[in-house]
């Protein structure tokens, strides 16, 4: 109780800076060459969609999100289960996560900012048997407990290549409600790689989308991240209006799914590189085509030494992490696209691929992935800041790790003591109602054929409700 209080306490000050901050004018001035409006600017002017408004002209930003989350599950058919097992009997959880943001422009050019987070409760089976997982926000090693960590600290740096400038919708993630057209940005700081690499409008964002795994992110895309999704790191991103191309060099885990980051740069580390195009194929319905590549260097084991090494008797099962320290390479490739098709209408599409024969190390495992999907505004019926959404995400791992799966080996997510191959499918939709201001509820369904790849279990059907406040 004592915790929740502090929250408490914490969100009522953000509420209070906040206010004060609207008061705070910056000192410079936009330029006004070839404005072009933000998305949906008027919808937010007409219906706000935060508690507290967060104005262009002051140099400091403070908000804070709350987002609540239940699923649960009924019983599911099962041949047998392991110790990574989806729990066949029925169950059901609830996660909560908590963020204070805050961040102060230095000058026209320079921000800083510094986030603090907790999460608490728990997923369904506590995150295990599953490679899509149903619920994004919950952390994979629920003995961390609820006890507020730094989740972003980062220095962000605009470094102007022409003179003309743009609208620019402001931000947890940057300050600058204008941009330079054409312009360099370097973020060095704590940060998640999937705050920067791999978004998508219609599926990145769990707080008002979709809340599966490989929905929200690229499931293939072993993305450099601890147990609770962070990394150290520094990111250039140069951007024109109508391609971009960022590179990221960050920080890996010393285990996989852990919580300690490996400083020695010689035993791990991770690149990222994606090129985005912004074509106008359908004249003013917004295209966006994003190509992605990820290098992974780290202590990781190879699938098919620990079959091996298990068929030779030299460990009592397939063991991946069965293995001296040493330093191995997994890479991988994505495709990201996204489609105005009207108005209210917005279609997606994610294909994934890594090379699999090295251990899944950082998110989670999949080594190959394809995703289809769309969002439905609800202004047809009046609720235009309502939204519905449909996906279908289809999930499969190399014969390698199959085989090491099948043997009785387990990975930080999955073991079900045997395999029967299939691809993991699962189909999700959902509802997100706007209330009041910042407040949202959504309703979720997601329907799981092959739950961790395993024909001898599932279906299952999961089922679940969403709090979200937005301050």
């Amino acid at each position: 109780m004592r915790k929740w209080i502090g929250w408490t306490l914490l969100l009522l000050c953000t509420l209070a800076a906040s206010l004060c901050a609207q008061q705070q004018p910056t000192d410079t001035a936009p330029d006004s060459q070839n404005p072009e409006p933000r998305p949906n600017a008027a919808e937010v002017a007409d219906e706000p969609t935060t508690v507290f408004p967060h104005p262009d002209d002051s140099r400091f930003w403070i908000s804070g999100q709350v987002n609540i989350i239940f699923q649960a599950h009924p019983d599911f058919p099962a041949r047998y289960s392991g110790p990574n097992s989806l729990h066949a009997f029925g169950e059901h959880a609830t996660s909560r996560l908590l963020t204070l943001y805050t961040g102060v422009q230095v000058t026209p050019t320079t921000a800083f900012m510094f986030d603090v987070e907790s999460a608490s409760g728990r997923g369904i089976s506590d995150a295990l048997g599953l490679a899509g997982f149903t619920n994004v926000d919950v952390v994979r090693n629920p003995t961390l407990g609820a006890k507020p960590y730094v989740a972003r600290v980062m220095v962000h740096q605009i470094i102007r290549l022409s003179r003309d400038s743009i609208e620019a919708e402001r931000g947890p993630l940057s300050l600058f409600a204008r941009l330079p057209a054409r312009r360099l940005e370097l973020r060095a700081g704590r940060f998640s790689s999937a705050d920067f690499f791999d978004t998508n409008d219609v599926g990145s964002d769990s707080h008002l989308q979709f809340m599966n795994w490989t929905v929200v992110n690229n499931g293939a895309y072993d993305y450099a991240a601890d147990t609770r999704g962070y990394t150290y790191g520094v990111i250039a991103d140069y951007e024109d209006r109508t391609w971009g191309l960022k590179f990221g060099e960050m920080l890996m885990p010393t285990v996989a799914n852990g919580l300690d980051l490996q400083w020695n740069l010689h035993k791990a580390h991770a690149e990222n590189i994606e090129a985005a195009f912004y074509p106008h194929p359908f004249h003013d319905k917004r295209t966006t085509v994003k190509l992605l590549s990820f290098v992974n260097h780290a202590n990781m084991g190879v699938y098919r030494e620990a079959v091996v090494d298990f068929l030779q008797h030299k460990t009592v099962s397939p063991d991946i992490t069965a293995h001296p320290q040493q330093v191995t390479v997994k890479y991988g490739f994505g495709l990201n696209l996204e489609q105005e098709v009207t108005t209210n209408f917005r279609s997606y599409a994610r294909w994934g691929w890594n090379e699999g024969q090295h251990e899944s190390y950082a998110y989670t495992e999949v080594d190959s992935t394809v995703a289809l999907g769309g969002d439905y505004r609800g202004q047809r019926w009046r609720r235009k800041l309502d939204k519905v959404g449909a996906t279908f995400v289809s999930n499969g791992i190399c014969a390698d790790h199959q085989h090491y799966l099948a043997l009785g080996g387990r990975g930080f997510l999955l073991g079900d003591g045997g395999l029967n191959y299939g691809r993991e499918t699962i189909f999700e939709s959902y509802y997100n109602a706007h209330l009041w201001r910042g407040l949202f509820l959504g309703f979720d369904l997601q329907h799981i054929n092959n739950p961790g790849y395993n024909r001898d279990r599932g279906p299952v059907l999961v089922p679940g409700l969403r709090l979200h406040l937005d301050l």
